[in-house]
């Protein structure tokens, strides 16, 4: 096989308009026109609605190149498109190649004979996707989600391009990824399964490879797998080709190194190699691969609550921990190797083990797969359908579906971390409950009430914009039950039979009955957020696996500074109220602050305490789940990371800035989680471990003031049971104080093996905001090492949720928003910034606790 890439350097212009402009393959419209100084940066103020006209226009890329001599010297050559945005027409010298409407697909044709010796021109005109789905949404209104440019159901694109509730309605168009001529003699490799099989300790690796004969008698052909082990070991084999095309391996694994999920264990990769020979040795064509051996299922077992949703890696249940994952920027191409490598590394860092890749965006690129093999990060991927209805009554829209869903699982189903293909996100809760089938009598009534219920007032009126069905809905409900309950899992089985199926996010399994429940399957809950109730009511949740669930932070003041200027710095300002895509959101930000915390003194100190106010309201969640592993087997919190920079459920911003939640899921993550459980006067004291082994030590608590004095302590030995929950004690300390006196107590407890606190956690008798805090008097020492810097934080009274910054860079803390103790010292690290001195370092670190967002 040759190849020569034909990415690089375009030209583009919009549709018929006789001026061309520099563009940048992979890429798009919107990007090449930044680049031009052509449109403003979308991303800034409210420039979003100036650039709504370039997704409804059409537009034309072109460029000419010489096809290379070794590629000409193939019997056959193909022009490959790895992806194409959406509505492309492809033209070679004028000739017409085809037409394509999925940006989810692989697209190659055979050109040799269309190729011409010298300059040939390549020509991709791109139709407009806003008006073509506005044209199949007057033939047929479907419903799609309330943020977003109506109908994108239609096409095969990614749903969250087309606008949603925390991204902008941006919609890119162009070729966003590689393209390329490749050049075959004779036969090239077709589909190539590999798979592993473990029996008893030994594993093996299978590999079933199917060859397409280009005119060559493929019996003549061998097929060679090479698999290199993480030691530098290779073991090798050969067989022939078989006159179907087929060659079958099974290859033993000497001394196999099993993969394991972040914190349970290393992750080792196996190299793999599947070449194509002919009868002299020489090469045809090659795929390489990259294995981690590990065994996977999602186990469902009956047991006192209904049924297990427990995800077993290698024999061992694992408890998952992680967060939802969606494109890292509205315009992917954007995306660098170091940003995307920067987001993965953080959720590892905070001891996170599973991404859900939701459903309203991508199947990601190798890069990314690559990253959650290395990070030991599973994998929950789902398939390109989110919170609408679909055309799934249309033959040709699910064929198009089936070939999107063959390569996408083809390409990802060899992955070490892949453990779940998931048909789509919440759309069966949709079709039970959104009234997307009509409205009951009752919930008619309901919806008059919804005040009490506003995620269903959201969905009900936001998603149609109406409440009435589509005339056809229950067409609609019936292609969507054959398609995700049938026809989806019927390709899942045939492509990847090792991986599990699950219909729908949420769901029990029994289409369209009790989708979010606790007896079966996995939950999402967004009553804290969408119904306004307080972070308690988490712990009325018991749900099976907990998938989605979730509040909102403004993102660190450093971004918001890239979108307004400081006159627009009010939380209902026009600019700020842009970048929020939540229904009153920001209000219900207040709301639950004013619940929570004193009111900020200025919008910096606002900014600060959403960050505060959402790291709580998921830890009490998450600390609630873990405290119950032996019902609750997984805590997915919404989400990991921003398309562009806005307020959000992020833990990372735009920018990969670690807000408040990220470095309290360090916390709440880590493998044995000290957590108490307030009730009144009583404290509960329970580890949480994700450890394989019994863990020893002890926790130490104290009964003091917010200066200090302690009234009662005490000391507890710890033999935390692995792979549980263990409750260490309770404490009562009714009659200790009197209600005036709650307002300056606090409990605190710590974790310590040996002579080191691990974990330390704090227990409050009121709200935050009526502590009797008052200034913390917190104090700053610095030294470096190397290239690290060490800040020892001290403390002569309680200081609430610690903040560590510098003026003028970025540093990602070993810890932050952090609870010091009166008389305690705390050593931080970082990387000392680069350029800077431990002089420059000690004049611009800053420091601040609650305290300070209201004095």
């Amino acid at each position: 096989m040759e190849q020569q890439s034909l990415s690089g350097a375009w030209q583009f212009r919009q549709a018929d308009n006789e001026e061309w402009l520099p563009a940048t393959v992979p890429g798009g419209v919107h990007t090449d026109l930044m680049e031009a100084g052509r449109i403003p940066d979308p991303f800034v103020g409210d420039n979003e609605l100036a650039v709504q006209w370039v997704a409804e226009t059409d537009w034309e890329y072109t460029r000419t190149f010489t096809p290379d001599a070794a590629v000409m010297a193939q019997e056959q050559v193909y022009l490959v498109c790895d992806g194409l945005d959406t509505l492309a027409e492809v033209r070679l010298n004028g000739n017409l190649l085809d037409k394509t409407d999925n940006m989810f697909r692989k697209y190659w044709w055979e050109v040799k004979n269309q190729l011409q010796p010298g300059e040939n021109t390549l020509t991709i005109r791109f139709a407009s996707p806003v008006c073509y789905v506005q044209e199949k949404m007057a033939e047929r209104e479907l419903r799609g989600v309330s943020q977003a440019i109506p109908g994108g159901p239609y096409l095969r694109k990614a749903p969250c391009q087309w606008g949603w509730d925390w991204g902008p309605m941006l919609p890119p168009i162009g070729i966003w990824k590689d393209l390329r001529l490749e050049g075959y003699t004779g036969a090239r490799l077709g589909k190539v399964h590999l798979r592993q099989r473990h029996d008893d300790g030994s594993v093996f690796i299978t590999a079933h490879v199917m060859v397409e004969s280009l005119g060559r008698d493929l019996t003549s052909l061998n097929t060679t797998v090479t698999i290199t082990a993480p030691d530098g070991k290779t073991t090798e084999q050969t067989a022939r080709v078989g006159p179907d095309g087929s060659a079958v391996f099974e290859i033993p694994i000497k001394d196999a190194q099993l993969w394991w999920p972040n914190g349970y264990g290393e992750q080792p990769l196996h190299d793999v190699v599947v070449s194509l020979t002919d009868a002299n040795g020489a090469s045809l064509d090659r795929s390489d691969y990259r294995m981690g051996l590990r065994t996977i299922e999602l186990r469902q077992e009956p047991d006192q609550w209904g049924k297990s949703w427990q995800f077993v890696v290698n024999g061992v249940p694992i408890f998952a921990k992680g967060s939802n994952w969606i494109p890292a920027d509205s315009f992917p191409t954007r995306i660098s190797d170091a940003y995307l490598d920067g987001l993965i590394r953080s959720a590892a860092e905070s001891h996170q083990n599973m991404l859900r890749v939701w459903g309203g965006g991508l199947y990601e690129e190798e890069r990314f797969y690559n990253l959650c093999d290395e990070y030991g990060i599973l994998v929950w991927q789902e398939f390109a359908f989110s919170c609408s209805i679909y055309p799934l009554d249309d033959p040709a829209y699910v064929e198009n579906v089936r070939q999107e869903a063959i390569q996408n699982m083809r390409r990802i189903r060899h992955r070490a971390s892949l453990c779940l293909w998931c048909g789509n996100n919440e759309m069966e809760w949709g079709w039970e409950m959104w009234g997307w089938a009509g409205l009951t009598p009752e919930e008619e009534h309901l919806l008059e009430g919804a005040s009490r219920i506003p995620r269903l007032r959201g969905i009900l009126q936001g998603l149609a914009g109406r409440t009435q069905p589509p005339e056809d809905w229950q067409a609609l409900r019936d292609a969507y039950d054959q398609f995700f309950h049938h026809t989806l899992p019927g390709w899942v089985a045939d492509e990847d039979p090792d991986t599990a199926y699950w219909p729908s996010s949420p769901s029990s399994d029994t289409p369209f009955h009790d989708v979010n429940g606790e007896a079966q399957g996995d939950a999402h809950y967004w009553d804290v957020w969408h119904g306004r109730k307080p972070f308690t009511a988490y712990r009325d949740q018991f749900p099976r696996f907990m998938s989605e669930f979730g509040f909102q932070a403004l993102p660190p003041l450093e971004t918001i500074k890239t979108y307004a200027e400081p006159a627009n710095w009010n939380m209902t300002s026009y600019l700020m109220e842009h970048h929020q895509r939540s229904a009153s959101g920001n209000g219900l930000m207040i709301g639950q602050m004013t619940d929570t915390f004193q009111m900020p003194k200025d919008f910096p100190a606002l900014v600060y305490l959403s960050m505060v106010l959402q790291a709580e309201g998921i830890r009490y969640g998450v600390e609630h789940y873990r405290r119950h592993m032996d019902r609750i087997a997984g805590a997915l919190y919404w989400q990991l990371n921003d398309t562009w920079p806005v307020a959000s459920w992020s833990s990372l911003d735009y920018f990969g800035r670690w807000k408040a939640l990220h470095y309290a899921s360090k916390r709440f993550f880590a493998p044995v989680m000290l957590s108490l459980e307030d009730k009144g006067t009583e404290i509960g004291i329970h580890l949480s471990s994700d450890l394989t082994t019994a863990w020893q030590g002890k926790v130490r608590w104290t009964f003091e003031t917010l200066d200090g004095n302690v009234l009662d302590s005490g000391e507890v030995g710890v033999n935390a049971a692995p792979l549980a929950s263990t409750h260490v004690t309770t404490l009562d300390f009714a009659g200790q104080m009197t209600d005036a006196q709650k307002r300056d107590m606090v409990v605190i407890a710590e974790l310590v093996q040996g002579d080191v606190v691990v974990a330390r956690n704090i227990a409050t008798f009121v709200p935050n905001k009526h502590l009797s805090l008052d200034e913390p008097e917190l104090k700053l020492s610095a030294k470096q090492e190397g290239d690290t810097l060490h800040i020892e934080v001290s403390a002569g009274r309680l200081a609430r949720f610690v903040e560590l910054s510098f003026d003028e860079a970025d540093a990602i803390f070993s810890d932050n928003y952090f609870d010091l103790p009166a008389g305690r010292a705390v050593t931080i690290t970082c990387a000392l910034p680069e350029g800077w001195s431990l002089e420059t370092a000690g004049k611009r670190a800053r420091v601040q606790s609650l305290y300070n967002s209201f004095a």
